[in-house]
């Protein structure tokens, strides 16, 4: 059974297309794994056997009749920001606390079995920081995830409990949210691969709110190839149910990825950009941010088995990036400040039991459903949406956000993709910035930009630093070139064995 642990996603469809296995046998191991799993990965009540069984019963019923589907009766587990027909949806949150929903989030539905779905069998409900906001899994209002490789160490966040979990070999794939880096960042410290397409790629329709204009799903796996197969079945036009959903057919991610480098870019050989803030270990010409070197030294190696294989390396300029952090705070807590009214005790969620009249309830029941962090964000929202701030502070923020787009706009003419760091650090010891939130929202900085551009980002396993804790490098590709993004990855993954290191560094 160890071989169906390490087993990716496109070689467990391989093995139940050629009939050595069922989608019920499958299921019924990976549903074991994960209702054993001691890293916190799952919600302890975010299964459902009887679902997940009947599910299976289906995908194995279309394999009988020849459908060869890429993904048909392979298991997945679902981040609990997305909400499901079958499993409990809380978004971490004791807002949301057994909360069952009438319909699937297009994500679901699309990776799902029926209904025109790729056929993928859902495990269960992943844990999650609380309504996605937080860089270490520890804001879940249901138990704090542990990092695999460490189990001392944060997985990173909010996407958590899908890094985790894949890490773990609890699940072969997962899907994740990413506003500021909630899939990059995670998969980089849990030694897996994560992309976040392109904003308006995947449907938003029934993924929980945090920051409206930011919010945007992603699947989190061993490889780039895995996360092609995944990413195609995700995205997909969804104009009737999401109005920021792209009007683009559904692409086959997987198509190029056999694409060799040195013919890979617009004008031939692949050009990776190096951002010369991050290149030098900064964040603004001159002021310094700590890299550990152990993620230099890694991103260094990568980068020059990139440029064996076929690609130049161009330095490039994103003289606006480190202004990322103050932007994006701004603009995601404004955002979560109005999506959040929405959870007052009225008409779902959770309500206080003994209010003394309506504001009373409201005030109960916001601060019994809400964690710490959630409300902090609310706040902070509220306050820079306020009169008299508003000039000053948010729309200050949009014009720097377009400013960082630009600079990105600028990078694109000079380069195919950028390559960089996902974090300054490895995952962080439990704890260590519990009572720091500045110290938990700096961290982000190498994610942020791209996330207020709308780009496509992934990051890939590098390497592991002295302690064999997991490092990896960003890439970041141009407006819906996602297609480019995972054929750099995968060429990469051809020709390193990164990507196949188990929790420990076990081959």
């Amino acid at each position: 059974m160890d071989e169906l642990n390490r087993s990716g996603v496109a070689e467990l469809a391989q093995q139940l297309r050629n009939k050595k296995i069922s989608a019920v046998e499958l299921s019924q191991h990976f549903l074991k794994r994960a209702q054993a799993d001691q890293h916190g990965s799952f919600l302890q009540n975010g299964f459902n056997e009887e679902a997940t069984f009947r599910q299976a019963r289906e995908a194995d019923a279309l394999i009988a009749k020849g459908d060869a589907s890429p993904l048909l009766g392979v298991p997945i587990a679902h981040k609990d920001i997305f909400v499901t027909q079958d499993f409990v949806t809380t978004a971490g949150s004791q807002m949301l606390n057994g909360y069952q929903s009438p319909f699937d989030a297009t994500v679901v539905r699309n990776l799902g079995v029926g209904h025109g779905g790729a056929g993928m069998v859902t495990i269960g409900k992943l844990n999650c920081d609380e309504f996605a906001m937080g860089s270490s899994n520890e804001n879940s209002a249901y138990s704090v995830v542990k990092n695999p490789w460490d189990a001392s160490r944060i997985p990173g966040g909010s996407s958590g409990g899908s890094a985790a979990a894949v890490a773990a070999c609890v699940v072969p794939a997962a899907t994740g949210t990413d506003t500021g880096g909630s899939i990059r960042q995670p998969a980089s410290f849990c030694g897996i691969t994560g992309i976040k397409p392109t904003y308006g790629r995947a449907s938003r329709y029934g993924m929980i709110s945090y920051a409206s204009s930011l919010d945007q799903a992603g699947p989190m796996a061993r490889s780039a190839q895995d996360c092609a197969l995944l990413l195609s079945s995700m995205c997909a036009p969804d104009l009737d149910r999401d109005s920021t959903s792209l009007d683009i057919a559904r692409e086959d991610f997987s198509k190029n990825l056999m694409t060799p480098l040195k013919s890979a870019g617009k004008n031939g050989a692949l050009k990776i950009g190096v951002p010369h803030e991050w290149s030098m270990g900064t964040t603004a010409r001159g002021k310094a941010k700590q890299i550990d070197e152990s993620i230099s030294l890694n991103i260094s190696n990568a980068l020059k088995q990139l440029q064996q294989s076929g690609a130049q390396l161009v330095e490039i300029d994103l003289p606006h990036a480190h202004l990322a952090i103050p932007v994006y705070y701004i603009i995601a807590s404004a955002e979560a400040s109005s999506n959040l009214s929405r959870f007052d005790g009225v008409k779902f969620g959770h309500r206080t039991s003994s209010p003394v009249d309506l504001i009373d309830m409201y005030k109960k029941t916001r601060t019994e459903g809400f964690g710490d962090e959630v409300l902090r964000r609310i706040m902070i929202g509220a306050y820079v949406l306020s009169h008299g701030y508003y000039d000053a502070y948010y729309l200050k923020a949009q014009k720097i956000r377009r400013l960082i787009a630009k600079d990105f706009e600028a990078a694109f003419q000079a380069c195919d993709v950028i390559a960089g760091p996902v974090a300054p650090t490895v995952a962080w010891k439990l704890g260590d910035k519990a009572d720091d939130p500045v110290a938990n929202y700096l961290a982000d900085i190498f994610t942020l930009p791209a996330s207020l551009a709308g780009l496509p980002g992934m990051s890939i396993p590098v390497g592991l630093d002295g302690a064999n804790m997991p490092i990896g490098m960003q890439l970041i590709g141009n407006y819906l070139y996602e297609s480019l993004l995972l054929n750099v990855a995968h060429q990469f993954q051809t020709i390193t064995s990164h990507h196949t290191l188990k929790a420990g560094g076990v081959v």
